[in-house]
């Protein structure tokens, strides 16, 4: 189950490559922290708080969305 965090401080951002070369305000970006132990989800236009997820429950979410 995620949290929301009030910061997005801590976490290194990444946006897709394929959202107009990264260049779109309006994309979903992912924040990594340094201890791996949680990915944060943001929107790149609204900059306000964040979901978080443990990082093993975020990458069961991938990998079955991989999976279809």
């Amino acid at each position: 189950m995620p949290s929301r965090a009030t910061s997005r401080s801590g976490y290194r951002w990444r946006k897709s490559s394929y959202t107009n070369g990264g260049n779109d305000p309006q994309c979903v970006e992912c924040g990594f922290e340094p201890t791996r132990e949680t990915v944060a989800i943001g929107d790149t236009k609204h900059r306000g708080p964040v979901l978080v997820f443990p990082t093993k429950s975020f990458r069961a979410f991938i990998d079955g969305f991989q999976d279809g």
